[in-house]
Formats: C-alpha cells, structure tokens, sequence
C-alpha cells in the first residue's frame, strides 16, 4: 500500500489497479502493490475518454459518432412527423448536449476522423 493511502488509512482495490505505459521507448517495468503484481493495459478509461498508449484518440471520435448517430436514428425511427422543427427539437435536446459534453475530444487529426462528423 502506498504512504499516502496508509496515512490517510485508505483501502486500495487492487483488482482495479492497471498500468498503462505511455510514450515510445518505455521499457515498460512491472509494479507490485502490496505483493500483488499489476496487470498491463492497452487502454484505459478515465474522465469518461479512452487513452491508449499511444494517445490516439481515433478510436474514441469513432465511438461518439457512433453513439450520436445512434441517437439520431432513434429520433428519425420513433418521430411520427418527420418536419424540420420536429426533428431540430428532438436533436437539440438529445443530440446537442451530447456533443458538448464530448466537445473537448472532438480535435480530428486525420482526414478519416474528419469524415466522421457527416
């Protein structure tokens, strides 16, 4: 267990605990904590975005598209009138604030992720 959580007289869950080894040329080292060795990640979760080791973020744009456009065909499938204003209320309450909330992710860097937003 580490000095500060021993201090503050914390439990850690080890069986949640994974290293994720960042940046070229790690040489990728295996860590203990409290005798129990930790398992290596490809990637991992955090704040709600995936990082990998690599920071490539491709993979995360293509999960929001993907989930927002599952959102627009639900709207499209369960909507009866299928007018303009019909369909911006229901984008605008469920779509938008989506995208808002993954604004801060949405930097594409390749032509593919910019191909996404259509």
């Amino acid at each position: 267990m580490t000095l500060c959580a021993r201090a503050n007289l914390m439990k850690i869950n080890k069986a949640k605990c994974k290293v994720l080894h960042v940046g070229q040329g790690n040489p990728k080292h295996k860590y203990r904590l409290g005798g129990k060795w930790t398992e290596n990640s490809p990637e991992e979760k955090d704040l709600g975005m995936l990082v990998n080791e690599k920071f490539n973020m491709s993979w995360q744009r293509a999960l929001e598209a993907q989930k927002t456009n599952h959102i627009l065909g639900c709207i499209k499938r369960n909507l009866a009138s299928r007018s303009k204003e019909g369909i911006f209320l229901f984008y605008s309450a469920l779509v938008t604030p989506y995208l808002k909330y993954c604004v801060q992710l949405w930097g594409p860097q390749d032509k593919k992720d910019m191909d996404l937003e259509g």
